[in-house]
């Protein structure tokens, strides 16, 4: 892997280069990620951010984390997988959230735990400090989305929801991201959030649905906007 000369980068988007990387093929099933030390150099950050994107991945599926001998790719796609994620744009991505995200949330109403929703309770409160930090607040807002996938306790939502999420890694939703996120538009996002997580609390799933529909219309129209420009 060529992770030399690289920015600072947060767990979400460290996560995001090893997938890169496994769904390449350059990194192999039972194949063994060099030690959190040596990434932490790698990358330039703490060993708990590579921590975090280890577990992240281990969330999904791609690795495993073996305590006193390392972590191991357990990841076995085809070459198929990446060829999608790569060729897709940022508005495919918001169609393909608008076909699955508003389900989530009936599923996180049903399955979600007090647990799950104190998680995304601190990722809303991470998103609303970072109201002047495009990149922070991507980053937070990328794993409160994944978090509340795991509120359903379902597997293979949890996996297709991190592929459509693994996009937003490429470089056009990186370029989308720097022309649509303002101070403005976090704040939106931001109010949306807490919307989203007070109907989970209510076990409201219908309007936590329409929540996240309103959401990511307003995600939509923002890009589309954007690509107009």
């Amino acid at each position: 892997m060529d992770m030399q000369d690289r920015r600072k980068r947060g767990a979400a988007e460290i996560a995001a280069e090893l997938r890169r990387e496994i769904s390449a093929g350059n990194l192999l099933n039972k194949d063994r990620l060099p030690p959190e030390r040596q990434l932490s150099d790698s990358f330039g950050v703490a060993r708990g951010t590579i921590r975090e994107a280890l577990n992240q991945l281990a969330a999904s599926g791609y690795v495993e984390v073996r305590p006193g001998s390392g972590t191991y790719v357990t990841y076995e796609g085809d070459a198929s997988d990446l060829s999608v994620i790569t060729a897709a744009n940022p508005l495919e991505l918001m169609d393909a959230r608008f076909a699955l995200e508003p389900h989530l949330c009936r599923l996180a109403v049903l399955n979600g735990r007090r647990h799950d929703f104190a998680v995304l309770e601190n990722l809303c409160l991470k998103m609303e400090k970072s109201s002047q930090d495009p990149s922070s607040f991507s980053e937070a807002d990328t794993e409160f989305h994944r978090a509340l996938s795991r509120c359903t306790g379902n597997g293979l939502l949890i996996w297709m929801l991190d592929q459509i999420t693994s996009v937003r890694s490429q470089d056009d939703w990186t370029r989308m991201r720097h022309l649509t996120l303002n101070q403005e538009m976090i704040a939106r996002y931001n109010i949306q959030h807490s919307r989203l997580l007070d109907a989970l609390r209510a076990r409201e799933p219908e309007r936590a649905a329409n929540i996240m529909k309103e959401h990511l219309e307003t995600a939509r129209l923002s890009l589309t906007r954007a690509v107009e420009t």
